[in-house]
């Protein structure tokens, strides 16, 4: 098991993509919500966790918004170029921390456009992660009736909901483990579609830890006005 008396946690934000389907003039990470960037929220959140010690954040060679926001001066905060893919840039940020961090040592991936996660519900995951010396994600179960479509829009199969869960992140996997099933499945042009199924590729089995329903994804237009009601209402309860 992993000798690491009091455990450090790093963080990969993968901040590179478009955002296409949000049909903005800029990156998705880079809109609004309430009075700053969905990447400011986000990383506001990252930055209240114990332990911390330190965020990578992988962003486009092209990006021109992240030097305006004043949290990258945060010295906690450190950048890369991001890749290609989401695998790419989370690679890269993996990729930065060899010389920084043990093989041991926790590394959370966080997608950029999720600010409504909480700090206990990172610090849930952390903790039922603790003994394990893979890693796992948080995730909720699927609540709605699902339907297999086929050509046009007809109904194949209802599918059994019971044992699907909805992946979310942050996904907490020990830095050395991550590290090589990422580069071994890229390598081997597997289809990564999150860090767990890169694990899971290698022969790995993830725990998954439930989370919250709160802790969407902006994907969508509509996603924007859901986050913003999300984060007034988790002001409330602090």
């Amino acid at each position: 098991m992993p000798s690491s008396k009091f455990p450090r946690y790093w963080f990969v934000i993968p901040a590179a993509g478009v955002g296409a389907r949000m049909n903005a003039d800029k990156p998705k990470q880079y809109l609004l919500l309430a009075d700053k960037t969905i990447l400011e929220h986000t990383l506001e959140r990252i930055l209240t966790m114990p332990n911390l010690a330190g965020i990578v954040v992988a962003i486009c060679k092209e990006d021109s918004y992240w030097t305006s926001l004043s949290i990258r001066q945060n010295p906690l905060i450190h950048t890369v170029s991001g890749g290609k893919e989401r695998a790419d840039s989370v690679l890269n940020g993996l990729d930065y921390l060899a010389d920084k961090i043990a093989v041991d040592d926790w590394v959370l991936v966080h997608d950029a456009a999720r600010p409504c996660v909480t700090l206990s519900t990172i610090k849930k995951l952390c903790d039922e992660l603790i003994e394990s010396d893979v890693g796992g994600i948080l995730a909720v179960p699927v609540s709605d009736t699902l339907k297999q479509v086929i050509n046009k829009n007809e109904i194949q199969a209802t599918i059994d909901r019971r044992p699907l869960w909805q992946a979310q992140t942050p996904q907490a996997f020990r830095y050395k483990l991550l590290r090589d099933c990422l580069t071994q499945m890229l390598a081997r042009n597997e289809t990564i579609t999150d860090e767990s199924s890169a694990v899971e590729l290698c022969g790995y089995v993830p725990k998954v830890i439930e989370g919250r329903t709160d802790n969407i994804k902006i994907t969508r237009p509509d996603d924007l006005m859901l986050a913003e009601f999300i984060l007034k209402q988790q002001e409330k309860n602090l």
